[in-house]
């Protein structure tokens, strides 16, 4: 394609009304063909006499007046306010572009490309022709030659020519500060909800490694299908359009979003990198330089950063409706955009398909538009009470309804997304405590299976009157799709924007103190009320059986990797366990998992509240401790002091024979932590949660002690959770 005529000095520098450009302009507007973009309208119409005269242009040459949508939402990375610059730079090397005839304010002027684009001739994710390909390569060669001179000015914090891991980073953190958080408050809670961590572009930002240095250059970012025309269908001449989202880099990174939005089938990839490459050999040789090796990390951030505007593209225009085909068709772009997303952001775990449809569809519950601007309708949604559960006189059906309609509305920083569950916190008009909705994570393979209803346990506890800081269960039920929930009293700050505080680093004495004081308050609740059956057998031999059946029903891979970290089978376990027995203590309710993140600081008396009662069991009041001790880094001095007032509050009959009896259950939660842990690094399950990170990153320190609890020998093998240890984890409490 030949290089464009240069262009004549505009009268003024920009469009007026009263010119002959200004006045096509508004006629285009008014009365041109109008094709919309994502970020544009395009207005097509014949040039008047008089405009076409500036430009030495027959009177009828098609026009292209592009006007900037209003109010178009941030979801893409910009480099420049405007294309006009970047048009004029890539026509100097001749690249494929439209012909830049004016500018103004928010508004341009070009030649129309007529023709065929791409998209039509090769839809979906078909094969390209070879020589399309061919093409498609070369316009990101030519593009490539723009230096950094002939552009608009960059960012002062742009990353020097040829740092090839500062720009990635620059990439990685403008998409979290161009897309995210503009779109956090509306789409947040949504984020959170489908399991996408705050920081993940910027942890894959601190993940990009060292890269080969490749001579920067500009940038199309935006090459799929549509942007590229054909003007003869028959021919091979490409024009590249829509350039405002260009910019100044890495050539790979083109490359790379060229591959990732084009939508090549994947045995066509290596066709479409052996093009460019030979295409940039005869442009810029240099850029080629680490291809095999780098690509991928670009590939890789174009599809991170891609599921944030996929999400929202595919929620946004589900608000103030109720079309169900809509949802359908939205829980299925969102899936295919967190598969995508999946392994660059290290999620681990994709939601569901019903588990998505049910956060687009309170998303889209909380969003039937507003009353004028004044502020959001809230409206009841419906839901189906469980029976299992009384209405709470303090929280009536219709607060249910209100608290479901806000958790669709609720921000980020008040949705946390645990290993199993799925907990938002909302205000209800009229009540005046905030609550938290609760839903189960439907897709979780739990290990350690759950005896008891949370529901009953906590309103048990209510009832005893007991001394114990939990939450109160308020409602129970399903909601419009059929999932369950469940509502709580918010037991953090009051003021519920600001995050629950842990004793993730350990227990302070005063809170050593009080969590003991609840421990032996639990001493006094009505066990029989939730478990009728409790106290019949021996605690400690159920929980070594219940420990065996655990590792027996382990995944066939991570029995394997326990086989070959000298971890021994399920029938040898039960041999080794037998081994030790313990004195009979009265039964008593047990929390079943005082780790830290279940402990929520408050700053009255009771220094902590206890949450997520889903693994509350009947048993021996002494492995309550003894397990908070292993989940919580605990101090020697701690641990004795925790000890001492246990052993002094409790009755006699609850402490017989402690200090004979602590080690063995100590050692048990060695072993379990040794399989679970090694569960977890193999199948990914859970590892985004606080906790099973901590206790991963100490593998090693785990399996060795827990083999030799067992009298064997630990075989380490390498990879991860086998490096030095970074913390405590889930090692000897106070070691």
């Amino acid at each position: 394609m030949g290089a464009p005529p240069s262009l004549p000095p505009l009268p003024g520098g920009r469009i007026r009304p009263t010119d002959p450009v200004g006045e096509f302009t508004e006629t285009a507007r008014r009365l041109g063909r109008t094709l919309s973009g994502h970020h544009h309208h395009n207005h097509v119409l014949p040039l008047t006499a008089a405009a076409a005269r500036l430009w030495d242009l027959p009177a009828g040459t098609l026009a292209n007046v592009r006007v900037r949508r209003p109010g178009a939402l941030p979801v893409v990375v910009r480099t420049w306010p405007d294309e006009a610059g970047v048009l004029r730079a890539a026509a100097g090397v001749r690249a494929p572009v439209p012909r830049l005839l004016a500018e103004g304010d928010g508004c341009l002027v070009l030649g129309h490309v007529e023709g065929v684009p791409l998209s039509d001739v090769h839809p979906g994710a078909t094969p390209v022709a070879a020589p399309l390909v061919t093409a498609a390569a070369r316009a990101l060669a030519l593009t490539a030659l723009v230096r950094r001179e002939s552009l608009p000015p960059l960012p002062p914090s742009w990353p020097h020519n040829r740092d090839s891991q500062g720009f990635l980073r620059t990439l990685a953190h403008l998409a979290d500060r161009q897309i995210r958080l503009p779109n956090r408050g509306e789409f947040g809670g949504l984020f959170a909800a489908l399991g996408l961590p705050e920081d993940a572009l910027a942890r894959f930002a601190d993940r990009v490694p060292a890269m080969t240095r490749r001579p920067h250059g500009l940038l199309h970012t935006d090459l799929h299908r549509g942007n590229l025309i054909l003007p003869d269908p028959a021919g091979t001449a490409l024009v590249c359009l829509d350039w405002e989202l260009a910019g100044y880099g890495d050539p790979l990174h083109d490359l790379a979003t060229h591959l990732v939005r084009a939508r090549y089938p994947a045995h066509q990839h290596d066709q479409v990198v052996e093009a460019w490459a030979r295409a940039m050999e005869t442009t810029r040789p240099a850029a080629v330089a680490g291809l095999a090796r780098d690509l991928r990390h670009y590939t890789d951030f174009a599809r991170a950063q891609s599921v944030y505007p996929d999400v929202i593209r595919a929620a946004l225009p589900l608000a103030g409706t109720d079309d169900q085909d809509g949802l359908e068709r939205a829980t299925a772009a969102v899936r295919d955009a967190l598969l995508s997303a999946a392994e660059p952001l290290r999620l681990r775990a994709v939601p569901e398909a019903a588990e998505i449809e049910g956060a687009l569809f309170r998303w889209r519950a909380a969003r039937p538009g507003a009353d004028g601007g004044a502020g959001r309708v809230v409206r009841t949604l419906r839901w189906r009470a469980d029976r299992r559960l009384t209405e709470h006189p303090d929280f009536p059906a219709t607060a249910v309804g209100l608290a479901l309609a806000e958790e669709g509305a609720a921000p980020a920083n008040r949705v946390f997304k645990g290993t199993a569950h799925l907990n938002t916190v909302v205000r209800v008009p009229g009540v005046d405590y905030p609550v938290v909705v609760r839903r189960k994570v439907a897709r979780l393979a739990r290990r350690e299976p759950s005896f008891l209803s949370e529901h009953a346990v906590l309103r048990a506890i209510e009832e005893s009157g007991a001394a114990v800081a939990a939450p109160r269960v308020l409602a129970l039920g399903t909601g419009h799709l059929g999932d369950p929930f469940a509502i709580h009293t918010y037991v953090g700050d009051r003021d519920i924007d600001r995050p629950p505080g842990h004793p993730v680093h350990g227990l302070l004495p005063h809170e050593a103190d009080r969590l003991v004081d609840q421990l032996h308050a639990m001493t006094l609740v009505d066990y029989e009320q939730v478990d009728p059956a409790a106290g019949e057998g021996g605690f400690h031999r159920w929980l070594r059986e219940q420990l065996v059946l655990m590792v027996a029903e382990l995944p066939q891979e991570s029995q394997q990797a326990a086989r070959l970290l000298g971890l021994p089978g399920a029938d040898r376990l039960r041999e080794i366990l037998a081994r030790h027995e313990v004195s009979h203590r009265r039964p008593a309710l047990l929390h079943g998992d005082l780790n830290p993140w279940n402990l929520v600081r408050r700053a009255d008396r009771l220094a902590l509240t206890i949450i997520d009662w889903e693994m509350a069991v009947v048993g021996d009041p002494l492995y309550e401790l003894v397990r908070h001790m292993h989940l919580t880094p605990t101090l020697p001095e701690i641990r004795d002091r925790m000890f001492r007032r246990w052993e002094s509050l409790l009755p006699a009959d609850s402490t017989v024979g402690w200090r004979e009896d602590w080690r063995v259950y100590r050692w048990i939660e060695l072993v379990r932590s040794a399989y679970v842990d090694l569960d977890r690094l193999v199948t990914g399950a859970g590892l985004d949660a606080p906790n099973v990170r901590r206790a991963v990153d100490s593998y090693a320190m785990t399996l060795i002690a827990a083999t030799g609890s067992l009298g064997l020998t630990a075989r380490p093998t390498g990879g991860p959770g086998f490096d030095e240890p970074s913390g405590v984890g889930e090692a000897v409490p106070g070691a």
